[in-house]
């Protein structure tokens, strides 16, 4: 079992953890504390830009549906008359930025999920200074920005904070990383606007969301069928996300008979990777499909999600922007 298959067993299971994963949590703690009252009392700013900024992040490592949700408010927002931009730090990319993405850039250059945003028709920016990529959207038309995976970067000032919770492994056993998942005290949770749960049941001041499939997509051709006609076929299930037991669940409650494969979160795929010598179809998430297409096969197939929220949520937050404009 690899360290992180063992932390993961210990913030969501039975598993002992290391000792010291016990004295870096408190030292973790200490470093969170101190850096967000940095950004409280005033001695680092945060950069306001000139129109509303809309963060979505969670307080757990790992994957809890943050990009079907950007990728939600980003149609949403374009239906009610807005140009909106997505800014994001391009994790696993090797680019520094800030860059505007085009139809050239590569998730090798810029990460998977902002590539993957883009492919929607939707204007994104990656850097490590948020703010000056940011910059770039304005430049380029946009008067929304969507900061993905962004509530802990508190130098880009925000209007709205939404923070989506895995609503099945939830905060796991609450401690702070390495000792468990979060990435910030719980008590984190009280200070942003909208707490998105994502699967599972909502509790009581969540908004529940939902990851609904549509046709999958074959990589090479981009010929469309529904995933149920699977059903009863046995497949390869490939997944480089955070929580890939979701995906695996999803394809499974669906009659497919599946050979599961789980890749580090973001793993930049190789053809090597995807051989398997049996010529049975090969299913994979969107985010995985960006990185796989320039080498596909023809029995590679993509599994699209789309975020499901109430329309109340999208009400609440467009009054929350009119709010801000006033």
């Amino acid at each position: 079992m690899s360290l992180a298959e063992t932390l993961q067993a210990g913030w969501y299971g039975a598993k002992r953890l290391p000792w010291w994963c016990y004295p870096l949590a408190a030292l973790y703690g200490t470093i969170v504390a101190f850096r967000r009252g940095l950004y409280r009392y005033g001695w680092l700013r945060a950069v306001r830009l000139a129109c509303p900024v809309i963060v979505v992040g969670n307080v757990t490592a790992g994957g809890t549906g943050k990009t079907p949700l950007t990728l939600a408010l980003a149609d949403v927002l374009r239906t009610r008359g807005c140009r909106p931009g997505v800014v994001s730090r391009g994790f696993g990319g090797s680019e520094p930025g800030p860059i505007l993405l085009s139809n050239a850039s590569t998730p090798a250059e810029v990460g998977d999920e902002p590539c993957l945003i883009y492919a929607s028709g939707t204007p994104v920016a990656v850097g490590r200074d948020r703010p000056a990529a940011a910059q770039l959207l304005l430049a380029a038309g946009c008067d929304v920005i969507i900061a993905d995976d962004g509530l802990q970067h508190y130098r880009l000032a925000r209007d709205v904070e939404i923070c989506v919770i895995d609503g099945e492994r939830r905060f796991g056993n609450a401690r702070l990383l390495p000792a468990g998942p979060l990435r910030e005290p719980l008590q984190r949770l009280q200070q942003v606007d909208f707490r998105i749960c994502n699967g599972g049941h909502a509790q009581a001041g969540e908004v529940p969301m939902c990851l609904r499939g549509g046709n999958v997509r074959a990589l090479c051709d981009g010929d469309a069928r529904p995933v149920a006609s699977f059903a009863g076929t046995r497949v390869h299930a490939v997944a480089a996300i955070g929580h890939p037991q979701r995906f695996f669940a999803s394809l499974a409650a669906q009659g497919l008979d599946l050979i599961p494969h789980a890749f580090p979160d973001h793993h930049a795929f190789a053809p090597e990777d995807l051989v398997f010598d049996d010529g049975l179809p090969v299913l994979m998430t969107e985010k995985d499909a960006v990185k796989c297409r320039p080498f596909a096969q023809p029995h590679w197939w993509s599994v699209p999600v789309t975020a499901d929220l109430p329309a109340s949520f999208y009400d609440a937050l467009w009054t929350k922007l009119q709010a801000q404009a006033r």
